[in-house]
């Protein structure tokens, strides 16, 4: 049997690399919101209770956006120009590449989001 000592450790352990951002009820459902998260921008969105995590900056224009536009088909269209990523994977319905997304963990109705930054080797 776990004590609650060991319980709090691996909880420490699970959320090792992530952040907490919010409170589930702080996510209105199907209305994106913007956090930053090591420097990078995300979009969160709560969509029948599952809660989503993508990079906020579009690739068609790199307009940062995402977080203000429409829920559709399993999809966020960019407000912009109607570009469509699937909010599971962040690919376009062509499954070219769109959107980086992110892990995304609830503890305690905490909201936790795990961002890795890009590093460039030149």
């Amino acid at each position: 049997m776990k004590n609650s000592q060991d319980s709090k450790i691996s909880s420490v352990n699970e959320l090792e690399g992530f952040t907490k951002i919010c409170l589930v009820e702080n996510l209105r459902e199907k209305h994106g919101q913007k956090f930053f998260v090591n420097e990078t921008e995300i979009a969160v969105f709560k969509v029948e209770g599952e809660i989503f995590a993508l990079n906020n900056v579009c690739p068609h224009q790199h307009t940062s956006m995402i977080y203000e536009g429409f829920i559709e088909d399993g999809c966020i269209v960019c407000p912009a120009h109607g570009w469509m990523f699937n909010l599971k994977t962040g690919r376009m319905p062509t499954d070219k590449k769109g959107l980086d997304t992110y892990p995304v963990k609830i503890i305690d109705n905490q909201v936790f989001v795990k961002v890795i930054k890009k590093e460039w080797n030149w």
